[in-house]
This record gives C-alpha cells, sequence and structure tokens, in this order.
C-alpha cells in the first residue's frame, strides 16, 4: 500500500478483522424458524436480547410460502418481507405472518416472548390486521403502511368499514407516501380514516424514492420503493 507503514497496514487489517467478527456475532444473535399454530406456518426470527416484538403483515395474497426453516419463498419483493431482519437488528423479535395466520392467536404467541407486539401490515395487509383486530387480536399498536384505510382510498373493503368502529383501534400509525398512485390506497384516504379514528391514529407522510412499474406493486412509491430505511425507522420505533 503507498503512502502506509507495516504498523498502518496491522491497524486496518485488526480494524477490518474487528468488523467481520462484529457482523458475525450479529448474524448468530438472531436465527430464522418455522412456528406452526393453528394449521399457519409462519417465519420466526428471534433476536437474543429481544427488547419488543412485531408481527408482520405483507400485501398481496399474503402467501409467504414459509419453508421448514423460517426460509421464505413467496412474496420476496414485498417492503415488509424484504427488511424483516432490519427490524430484527433492532432488537425486535419478528413474526412474518402467512395470509391464513390467525392474528389474535399470532398476538398471543409473541406477547409471551416479549411485550409490546405491533402489528405493521403493508397494502392488503391492513386489511389481514383490521380483520384480525375484529375477530378480538388485542396488539399493543398497530402501523398501517400504504393502507386500504377508507372509502376515500379507491376500495370499498378497507379498514374502516372491516372495524366499523374505532373503538377497538390501538394506539395506530398511518405511513403513506405522497405520491401513492396505487387505486386501492390512494393518498385521499388516508384524512377521512385519522379523522374517523378519533384520536386514536396519526400520519406519518413520506416522499422521494423511486416509481417503478405496477403503481400498486413493491417497487413503486406504493411500495416505498428507495425508502426502505425510513420506514423500518418510523414503525420500528413507534410502542
Amino acid at each position: 500500500m503507498i503512502g502506509l507503514t507495516t504498523r498502518s497496514c496491522r491497524v486496518i487489517v485488526r480494524s477490518c478483522l474487528a468488523l467481520v467478527l462484529l457482523v458475525t456475532a450479529a448474524e448468530a444473535a438472531r436465527a430464522d424458524e418455522t412456528v406452526t399454530f393453528g394449521g399457519s406456518r409462519v417465519a420466526l426470527i428471534r433476536p437474543k436480547a429481544v427488547r419488543a416484538s412485531v408481527i408482520l403483515l405483507p400485501g398481496g395474497d399474503g402467501a409467504i410460502n414459509v419453508g421448514d426453516h423460517g426460509d421464505i419463498h413467496g412474496l420476496l419483493g414485498n417492503q415488509l418481507v424484504r427488511t424483516r431482519n432490519a427490524y430484527a437488528a433492532r432488537g425486535l423479535a419478528v413474526m412474518i405472518a402467512d395470509a391464513n395466520t390467525d392474528l389474535k392467536a399470532a398476538v398471543d404467541y409473541m406477547a409471551a416472548i416479549k411485550r409490546p407486539v405491533t402489528v405493521i401490515g403493508t397494502s392488503r395487509g391492513t386489511l389481514r390486521a383490521a380483520e384480525g383486530i375484529a375477530r378480538g387480536a388485542r396488539p399493543d399498536a398497530l402501523v398501517l403502511t400504504s393502507g386500504l384505510l377508507s372509502q376515500d382510498s379507491g376500495s370499498s373493503s378497507n379498514v374502516m368499514s372491516i372495524l366499523g368502529s374505532p373503538a377497538a383501534l390501538p394506539r395506530t400509525l398511518v405511513i403513506h407516501h405522497t405520491n401513492d398512485a396505487c387505486k386501492v390506497t390512494l393518498p385521499a384516504g388516508v384524512e377521512p380514516f385519522i379523522k374517523w379514528s378519533g384520536g386514536r391514529a396519526r400520519v406519518k407522510w413520506l416522499s422521494g424514492g423511486a416509481e417503478e412499474g405496477d403503481p400498486c406493486q413493491a417497487r413503486g412509491h406504493h411500495g416505498f420503493n428507495g425508502l426502505d430505511g425510513q420506514v423500518v425507522s418510523l414503525a420500528a420505533g413507534f410502542r
């Protein structure tokens, strides 16, 4: 190396080795596993030092196709699926739920690991969150990203219509992109939902990122393309 002494080179090598060991330790601190309950298979990431829990409800058809060791084979591009390890890196026990997961049972399972339990749903996963709450699931907090929130969102089936009343709504954070062009998650649906919540929900608007392909898919503003870090930071910090 030009301009570096032998001692400097040794320092650099030691620093690189320390970084490798740090990354290796971080990877070892969590393990993916498959958990089965109520006829549903879900993926679970459990850090050694857990400070809270989250349940991720992906969008689309919700079929993540979990293997035997927490390996996921479906919806890999979905915003919540692709960022699952970022939540675990923050010390959160993470369940990635399948479409047919009983949310009440899932909340109870994660509560036994560590409360508070936050349910995070995106796109059609927000409908599954509402359906689960309507059936008795009681998470400590709820995060709705790119949600089908109200009739003004563009969908007759929405969180408001499923719940009917905000009475069962936990503390809720809405994360929405100002330029979401998906026809069933239009930004116009956010404000009616916030008003309907009666103070139980607040919104965080995001902008920027990239729009590629279908506006209702993960590579568009709907899927917060290019904004994963911001979404994770907001959702993981809301408890």
